[in-house]
């Protein structure tokens, strides 16, 4: 069995963290390895990749075979084509310099493209928040408003009430008056 690049599985329940790991095809896949070359945190937004580079192309050229998922790991971080560079330096058809410079001009279009997503992100993160402000806002000015119309309801209640006591105390007194004077 040749050797697998391929994904061992840490962390806890529901919260998967993996390292990128070179190990032997028979090997199981929390077992034995024989060099871990990165870490994969896909619970972030966008997913925390770390990987040595070097040691993958390495590898890759030796003739390990990635996983479907570790494949697609290793193209976002270029090792695929750093192993495509390498592969037309060995044949004649490029030069070092010239498979560095497409391999700089890639990268660097690619990181400006992750940091064009990750400021995307942030600023949709703000604006919910800012939205969730105003609609809380909103929503404590509506019962702002609805306990003031309750307590302007109980006060005039109230007032009513007291004016209906006085006027049902006035005309007693004024009976009880009426025959003392008399």
């Amino acid at each position: 069995m040749p050797t697998r690049i391929r994904l061992q599985r840490r962390g806890k329940k529901h919260q998967a963290f993996y390292h990128i790991v070179i190990a032997d095809g028979r090997a199981p896949r929390d077992g034995k390895f024989i060099e871990k070359i990165g870490t994969y945190n896909p619970i972030t937004n966008p997913a925390t990749i770390e990987l040595n580079l070097d040691r993958a192309v390495y590898w890759l050229m030796t003739g390990a075979q990635p996983s479907d998922t570790v494949r697609n790991i290793l193209s976002y971080k270029g090792a695929m084509l750093k192993k495509h560079l390498q592969m037309g330096v060995q044949k004649g058809a490029i030069s070092q310099e010239q498979a560095d410079v497409k391999f700089n001009e890639w990268m660097q279009a690619k990181q400006a493209k992750i940091n064009g997503v990750v400021s995307t992100l942030e600023n949709e993160k703000r604006n919910n928040a800012k939205a969730r402000l105003e609609n809380e806002k909103k929503v404590n000015e509506t019962k702002a408003a609805a306990i003031a119309a309750k307590r302007q309801a109980a006060a005039e209640a109230e007032a009513a009430a007291k004016a209906e006591t006085e006027a049902a105390e006035a005309p007693a007194e004024e009976a009880a008056e009426a025959p003392a004077a008399e």
